[in-house]
Order: C-alpha cells, then structure tokens, then sequence
C-alpha cells in the first residue's frame, strides 16, 4: 500500500526560515545568526527557524532544511546572511536551492537576496558606523 503524497495544493502552507551564513570554526562566530534566529522565533513563534552554514560549519543547508520538512513545513525561505555578494551568493547557494527543490519537489523554496544587498541594512551600517564619530 502506498501513501499519497502531499502536494501543496491541499496542505495549508507551514512556512519556515533558514538563515544561510558561510561558517567558521570559531563558535564565537555563529552567535550573531543564532541571535538573528532567537529573534525571528521571538517575534514569530509559529514561524520555524534554522541556522545552516556553506562548509566548515553544521548544519548544512540540507540538514536544516530537512529539520523543517521534518516539522511539517512545505515552504522555506533560505535567508543569505552575506554582506558581500560573492560567488557564494551568486552561484553556489542558488545551486544548491535548486538541488534542494529538485530532491524536495513538494516544498517550495525561495531565496531571499543576501542581507548586504538590502538598503536598510546598507543605511543602518551606515548609522551606526557615524555613531562612533
């Protein structure tokens, strides 16, 4: 016997976030993501919420995103935390994006522009950089 599969159609949308960052060895590092996280999960506590990093790091992009299905979500947005928009940014997260749709075709995802591309968070640098004048 076979269990039909779930579509999006006729599931009600679960949506959860994936904060995506490089990584490093040092656990100082993850703080200000996992800070970013706490955050979300404040404001929002329906919303899931996962860290994942590009290498060095854990959890990888596909562990968290696999976390999430696992809760039952079918629609996730990977969040880039790059204030550069390098070759991560650019051609190796969204390849892995599209790897992750093609192994989980009855979730959608969507990625997010990475964080420095966003004038506010451009300006707020910016404010906080004259601050210290």
């Amino acid at each position: 016997m076979t269990t039909p599969m779930t579509t999006l159609t006729n599931t009600p949308p679960q949506t959860g976030i994936v904060l995506f960052a490089h990584g490093s060895r040092d656990p100082q590092w993850h703080k200000p993501m996992e800070a970013v996280a706490a955050h979300i999960a404040a404001a929002s506590a329906q919303t899931p919420v996962e860290c994942a990093y590009l290498e060095i790091s854990t959890p990888d992009l596909t562990t968290a995103t696999d976390k999430l299905i696992a809760r039952g979500v079918n629609t996730i947005t990977v969040v880039p935390l790059f204030l550069g928009v390098g070759k991560h940014a650019r051609q190796d997260l969204p390849q892995l994006v599209t790897n992750l749709q093609n192994n989980h075709p009855e979730v959608r995802f969507t990625l997010q522009p990475a964080v420095g591309e966003d004038v506010r968070l451009i300006q707020l640098i910016a404010n906080i950089a004259m601050e210290r004048l």
